[in-house]
Parts: C-alpha cells; sequence; structure tokens
C-alpha cells in the first residue's frame, strides 16, 4: 500500500512534467518543431523506453450492443465514455456514465527509476476498424502499448450481444526487463466524474457513492450522507471489486481473481457544475517478474437493476439500497418478488403501487385489526379511566398507576395493545422507504400529474433563491407529500378523539402534529412513489377504521370487560410461587 501512495505522488510529479514538456494539442507532429532533437532528447530522459509513446495522435473507436456503447480512446488505450442505450437523462439527453478527457484510466509503474502512467501513452489499435457492433455473439478491440519488439502492453476489450459486462484482459510481453525487479504489485489507477442524471440534484446525490467488496467477503459502502466534501479510505484487504455508485447505474471494475487491496475516494462537486462526484480508486494487480503475464479484468455498466445484478453472481446486487437485516429480508424475499410479479402483467406503475398496497394491508389485516381492538377495549374504559384519574391527585401517581394497572388486569386489557402491532408493521414502513427511491423500474414512469416516480412531483416551482426555504424544502411543491402530510394529520386527529384517556405526556399532542409536518419538508425532494405509497396507506387505514366500527359493538365489548372483570384473577405460577417464598420468610405479599 506504501507503494501505492509512492506511485500517486510520484505520477502527479510526472504528469506535470508532461504537461511542460508535451503540447497542449493532443496531435504531435514529428518534424515539424523547432528544436526537435534537443526536445526529443529530453522526453528520452524524463520517459525513457516509454518517451516515444508520447507521440501520436487522440482517436476514438467504438464497442456497442443493443445495450452500451463504449468509445475507447488510443490516448492510455482507456475508456473515453459510456452509454446506456436504453436509457436517457431527465432532461431526454443519452445518458452518459462518464464521458470525456476528465476520466482517467492507467496502470502505474517503476521503470528505469521513474514513475511510468499508461494514461499519457499512445496505444496503437491491432484492428483499425472504428467501429465494432455485435451481431453475433461478441466481438472484441486491443488496444497495444508498443516500445520495442518484442515488448507491449495490450488492454483487450471484448462485449457480448445484449450484456453490461465489457471484458478487459491486460496482457503483458517482455515487461519483466523494463519493470522494476522488486516490484509485486502493478497499480490500476481508474478515476471518473459522475455526471447528475436525475432531475433532483440532492435526492439523486443522497445514492450517489462508491462501494466495494472483499475478496470472499463482504460488500461495504461509504456513507454518502455523510460524505459531503471528501472521503478516503486506505484497503489493505484483497479486493473482488470496486463500484462507482450513482442513483440508478453503476460503473463497476471486477477482478477475475483479486485486487491486492487499495485506495479509494469520492469527492463531492458542487453545483452548478453537472457532475455530482468525482470518483478515484487506485488497486494493485499481483505482478510476477516473468516473460509473459495476465490480469483478467471486467466493467460492469448498466443499470441498478436487482434480478440484472443478481444474475452475475458477484454480490453485485448489493448496489441496489434495499436497507439491513430484517428491512433488508423484507425488500428481497417479499416487496422486490411481488413487485415483479405484478409488473408482468400491469404496465401502469401506479397502479402496481396501489396493487402492492393492498396486498400488503391485507397481509397485515390481523395485526391492524388486533390494534384497533385494544384501543377500542381501552375507549370503553374511559369512563373508569377517567374516574381513577379524578380519585388520586397528582402527589400520589404511584397509587393511581397501581389503580390503572388494576383495573387493567381485571379487565383483561394491555394497555399496550394497541402499539405493539403498529411497531411490528415499522419495518414494512422502513422497507418501503428504501425501496422506491431506489426502483430503477419506476424510473421516468409517469402515473397522474407525476412525470416521474422515482423523483419528486412539481406542481409549483420557483427559481428565485429563498434561503432557509430552498435549503430545506427546496423550490418546489410535491402534492403527493402535500396529500401524505394532510392525511396523516387526519389520522392523527381522527386517533385523538377516540383515545382512551386525554393525559399526555406535556407537549405530546403539539409533537404528533409537528412530526407529519417535518416529515412534509424532508420528503418533499424525495421520490413521489415513496410518498404516494405513504398516502395510500393512510386512505387504506381509514378504510379499514371505518369497517372494524361497524365489526365492533363496544357495548357488547364493555358488557364482556365487566364480566370478566367480575371472575377472580388468576394468578400467574411465577406470581404463586413469589407469594410462596414470601410466606417463608414471613412476609405477608398482600402488605
Amino acid at each position: 500500500m506504501q507503494d501505492s501512495i509512492e506511485l500517486l505522488r510520484q505520477k502527479e510529479a510526472m504528469n506535470s512534467a508532461i504537461q511542460k514538456q508535451v503540447p497542449t494539442d493532443s496531435t504531435i507532429v514529428s518534424g515539424k518543431s523547432e528544436g526537435k532533437s534537443v526536445e526529443t532528447a529530453k522526453l528520452k530522459d524524463e520517459f525513457g523506453t516509454f518517451s516515444s509513446a508520447l507521440e501520436g495522435k487522440q482517436e476514438y473507436y467504438t464497442l456497442e450492443n443493443k445495450l452500451i456503447k463504449l468509445v475507447l480512446t488510443n490516448k492510455g488505450g482507456r475508456p473515453y465514455s459510456v452509454e446506456l442505450k436504453k436509457y436517457h437523462r431527465a432532461d431526454s439527453l443519452p445518458l452518459r456514465l462518464f464521458d470525456g478527457d476528465s476520466t482517467h484510466f492507467s496502470l502505474d509503474f517503476f521503470s528505469q527509476n521513474r514513475t511510468i502512467s499508461t494514461q499519457n501513452l499512445f496505444f496503437t489499435p491491432l484492428d483499425n476498424k472504428e467501429t465494432h457492433v455485435v451481431t453475433d455473439s461478441a466481438v472484441s478491440v486491443t488496444m497495444r502499448l508498443q516500445l520495442s519488439q518484442g515488448k507491449y502492453i495490450d488492454y483487450t476489450y471484448t462485449i457480448k450481444k445484449d450484456d453490461y459486462m465489457v471484458g478487459l484482459k491486460i496482457s503483458m510481453n517482455g515487461m519483466d526487463s523494463l519493470i522494476a525487479g522488486n516490484t509485486n504489485q502493478i497499480d490500476l489507477n481508474w478515476e471518473i466524474y459522475s455526471p447528475q442524471q436525475e432531475k433532483g440534484r440532492t435526492n439523486e446525490n443522497n445514492y450517489t457513492t462508491l462501494y466495494y467488496k472483499f475478496f470472499e467477503g463482504e460488500v461495504e459502502t461509504f456513507s454518502p450522507r455523510n460524505n459531503k466534501s471528501a472521503t478516503k479510505l486506505e484497503v489493505p484487504n484483497k479486493l473482488k471489486w470496486i463500484a462507482f455508485k450513482q442513483q440508478f447505474f453503476s460503473s463497476v471494475l471486477i477482478a477475475n481473481g483479486n485486487f491486492s487491496g487499495g485506495s479509494i475516494q469520492s469527492l463531492a462537486v458542487d453545483a452548478p457544475s453537472k457532475n455530482l462526484r468525482k470518483f478515484s480508486a487506485v488497486v494493485g494487480l499481483p505482478y510476477e517478474s516473468k516473460n509473459k503475464q495476465n490480469f483478467d479484468l471486467a466493467f460492469y455498466f448498466g443499470p441498478n437493476q436487482f434480478n440484472t445484478l443478481k444474475k452475475y453472481n458477484l454480490n453485485l446486487e448489493e448496489l441496489v439500497t434495499v436497507g439491513k437485516w430484517i428491512v433488508k429480508w423484507i425488500n428481497q424475499f417479499a416487496i422486490i418478488p411481488i413487485f415483479n410479479f405484478l409488473n408482468k402483467f400491469i404496465s401502469s406503475y401506479g397502479l402496481i403501487i396501489l396493487i402492492l398496497t393492498l396486498i400488503i394491508k391485507i397481509v397485515l389485516l390481523p395485526l391492524t385489526y388486533r390494534s384497533y381492538l385494544s384501543m377500542a377495549k381501552m375507549r370503553v374504559l374511559k369512563p373508569q379511566i377517567d374516574d381513577i384519574n379524578e380519585k388520586f391527585p397528582k402527589d400520589k401517581a404511584m397509587e393511581k398507576q397501581q389503580a390503572l394497572m388494576g383495573l387493567y388486569k381485571k379487565a383483561g386489557v394491555n394497555p399496550m395493545g394497541g402499539c405493539l402491532p403498529l411497531l411490528l408493521q415499522m419495518p414494512i414502513l422502513f422497507a418501503m422507504f428504501r425501496f422506491f427511491p431506489t426502483s430503477i423500474e419506476l424510473r421516468q414512469q409517469p402515473f397522474l400529474w407525476a412525470t416521474d416516480l422515482s423523483t419528486y412531483d412539481s406542481i409549483v416551482s420557483w427559481t428565485t433563491n429563498i434561503p432557509i426555504l430552498s435549503t430545506f424544502y427546496g423550490n418546489h411543491v410535491s402534492l403527493w407529500t402535500i396529500l401524505m402530510t394532510i392525511t396523516t394529520i387526519l389520522s392523527i386527529k381522527m386517533n385523538d378523539q377516540t383515545a382512551a384517556s386525554s393525559t399526555q405526556m406535556p407537549g405530546m399532542k403539539t409533537m404528533m402534529y409537528i412530526m407529519p409536518v417535518m416529515f412534509m419538508f424532508i420528503l418533499n425532494n424525495f421520490s413521489s412513489a415513496l410518498t404516494y405509497y405513504y398516502f395510500l396507506t393512510n386512505i387504506v387505514t381509514f378504510g379499514q377504521n371505518w369497517l372494524f366500527k361497524r365489526m365492533i359493538n363496544e357495548q357488547a365489548l364493555l358488557k364482556q370487560i365487566n364480566d370478566a372483570k367480575k371472575k377472580p384473577v388468576k394468578k400467574s405460577k411465577w406470581q404463586e410461587r413469589l407469594e410462596q417464598a414470601a410466606k417463608q420468610r414471613g412476609i405477608n405479599p398482600k402488605n
């Protein structure tokens, strides 16, 4: 790893030297510059055997299938840009994962007491054909860095039919005589700028981050919300892949074997730049000093679609942010399969979300019913609860609590019975919070007034920058978020009107009404599919409560509770053992 850091320092110095020595134009014409012999001597002194590859004209070569269009450049022999042909940006322009001379892809190593970076050297394509389109199984392009007879580096890019994976085979021939003999790894340096693809910059940036997988280990990630400026991490362990992840698309570098550790970094890019972040990674390729050596790698350039990623059996599906622990299980084994099943028969994603909501509410119906029934029992006991509250003054809170607990026990009512079923439903709500904003299936899918369910639905917007409002709310009004907030407040009001007791902690009632307003500000920039789902959940809950109210006869329920109070309370075995132990010690348990 220390070698990697030293290589980075020397590479920066070398790039600076190149800028001084080589004209800024990408074309260098031999024999037309004054003092050519002096200039050539200086270049040879700076770059030794590799100085001959500094001269050339930048050209471009294309590999494409029905899914992706990969443009290569002979300068550095690197990927220059990647276009996903089935997708477009929010502004309808072609969707490119990265594009232009700002990208960096090079091998960095020591040679002849100097640091060499292939980024600035000109490769020669073995096939001069500019465009290669997959028509059958696969096509390949080989870019060669020819140094002398029998000494070269090949980059062979292979693209298959209907696949987002691009193979990369790096072949080194005769390089053992040029690379320092004590070298045990060659650094692969990859950098790209991640451009904004979606309408909501803030929301997209929340899901744009860097992932990496340990060799035969777990997938880890930077936390994008804590990633405000720059985050750099040194990873001494072996790595399987590194992913530059956007909200719905990723660029992933994969080793057929493993990378011997690396240094990875994510750097925030502020508006008004069209880029969100600058990603960089320096990973080690295990090197043996021999005449011929190959490195088998691959790139994944494609969507963060769960089933598409899962088929590669590389844990790439972890790029789809579905939460952790129980939330992750709910999404992977329930929500995603149901969603995909419905998608086979229904084209409208708004209707799919509606049906998904109904399915979830039906599955949770027993818990919802028990919660309502428990609150109904507390409601019919309200006069008796009020009597106890009036009977005991404030300075006898302990006696009042004991009396209330005695009433609940005789009536067979659990005061927490209405809360526990609701708490059990919380993982479902969190699962939806993770699922909708990262579901590429919803991207650019319209429903009613929402033009794109993967981002906010704007019915009113403005361009004037209002400092506090723009920071915490945005420059638009999302109607689904407003409807969600209104129905949530109405739900709280209905529950408050039917509450069993008017005694609450100071400020609790006010806080219950403030929370939905806070979420209105938080979710205004989120996926409209998410706020639409929460709105539907509130509406279905209203319907369920109306149905339960007609089903449950509160007068009959009160009679049932009063009859239960007349029966002697059966002691639990644990209570009997405690009383027996107290008697043996001469203690009267009734005192």
